[in-house]
């Protein structure tokens, strides 16, 4: 039986590119001399600023702050990596998330469900419960933790497993929803269910061989859900009548 919902933030509870576009373009803003300067950091992170889209790879989709600071650092001579890490912090607190669907609903219609919630991102824990707030959804999660919050970063299972033994559930009992192959593969590595959702960069062929299902949103979960516990249901429902 399913009896947790682990999820990603950027691209899985928040559409990526509506959302971390704007974050990206206000930082090249701020931060680039001309507009060959900004092209020669957009190209390092992986930002196509004529499409707005992002490679699959880019460091903004799998990486924390560290490593992005870390990523445009060379193209930022006199700057030092603990001042870029604090500023790309705080414009992460401020970015105007895009939700990829309602999310009150949604959350609400897990939470009916007797589902524990909880959110596992590579982005600063302060960011990620701004986000939820400003989208008034904070308190429907169970667990909330960031890369600074003290179990490491995806792909490692730190995060994964802090939620399942948080909420006294089995890693196996977990899914764990992402836009990425960091999300996925630190879903196998906790031994939860990986499920890959379309509203990254990534596209359905780089998730789909790590992930048990690939949704077009998260928004199709509670019609998978249902899916997959009418089986148990049946078979503990065959079960009482053997036993009576």
């Amino acid at each position: 039986m399913i009896k947790g919902v682990l999820f990603d933030k950027d691209g899985t509870l928040f559409d990526f590119r509506k959302s971390w576009g704007r974050w990206t373009r206000s930082m090249l803003d701020e931060f680039a001399q001309d507009e060959a300067h900004a092209d020669a950091m957009a190209a390092a992170l992986g930002y196509d600023l004529v499409t707005d889209v992002f490679a699959p790879h880019s460091p903004v989709v799998t990486s924390t702050s560290y490593e992005i600071a870390e990523t445009v650092l060379p193209h930022l001579p006199g700057a030092t990596h603990e001042a870029l890490i604090a500023r790309f912090n705080q414009l992460a607190v401020e970015a105007e998330m895009v939700p990829a669907v309602p999310l009150e609903l949604l959350l609400l219609q897990l939470r009916e469900r007797g589902l524990r919630i909880g959110l596992a991102t590579n982005d600063v824990e302060e960011a990620a419960r701004a986000h939820l707030s400003a989208h008034g959804v904070e308190e429907l999660f169970d667990f909330i933790a960031g890369s600074d919050s003290g179990h490491g970063a995806k792909p490692a299972p730190g995060m994964l497993l802090a939620f399942a033994h948080a909420q006294g559930v089995a890693p196996g009992q977990v899914l764990m929803v992402g836009d990425s192959t960091h999300d996925l593969v630190a879903g196998k590595a906790a031994g939860m269910r990986p499920i890959g959702v379309l509203t990254g960069p990534a596209e359905h062929e780089d998730l789909a061989h790590l992930a048990e299902a690939v949704l077009p949103s998260i928004g199709d979960l509670p019609a998978w859900i249902d899916d997959q516990q009418r089986p148990s249901a049946r078979a503990h429902a065959k079960n009482d009548a053997v036993a009576s």
